[in-house]
């Protein structure tokens, strides 16, 4: 395993990972599932988890293995090489029409329609906030928990 002097990794017990809505290679969720990735390589994921039902999204789109990617991680690689790497490494490959497609989706991506996920959503959503209506994808939820995690108003 590779220690925090090795590598380039946010310090998420200080700050928030990217937005879910960030995006490398066109693909949402990426930017901050690399930011957990390296964070937890060097002990600095705070409450952040890698691999992490949101991670296996992107994971199983591209057909990626967790552990492999992680691998790739503790070498140091930066965003672009990592990129790289994800594009002749994925046993799913798509066209970039795809990729926005899948990414403009995930985006919107709200809970699903059974009721435990619905109240679930519902529930963590009120541990934020019972006024704001505009909560209505998981990108909107993971937003309003980072900046309230860290300090902000909801």
């Amino acid at each position: 395993m590779t220690n925090s002097t090795t590598i380039s990794a946010p310090d998420l017990t200080l700050r928030p990972p990217r937005s879910g809505r960030c995006r490398l290679g066109g693909y949402a969720l990426l930017p901050r599932m690399l930011d957990k990735g390296r964070a937890t390589i060097a002990g600095i994921n705070g409450e952040y988890n890698y691999n992490s039902p949101h991670d296996e999204h992107i994971l199983n789109y591209l057909g990626l293995d967790a552990a492999a990617l992680r691998e790739q991680l503790a070498t140091g690689k930066g965003d672009g090489e990592i990129l790289k790497w994800i594009n002749a490494t994925a046993t799913h490959k798509h066209a970039p029409w795809e990729i926005e497609q899948w990414s403009d989706f995930m985006q919107r991506r709200g809970p699903d329609s059974d009721a435990e996920t619905i109240a679930f959503f519902a529930e963590a959503v009120g541990k934020f906030t019972k006024t704001r209506e505009d909560i209505k994808a998981w990108a909107d939820l993971l937003d309003l928990d980072d900046h309230v995690t860290f300090g902000g108003k909801p």
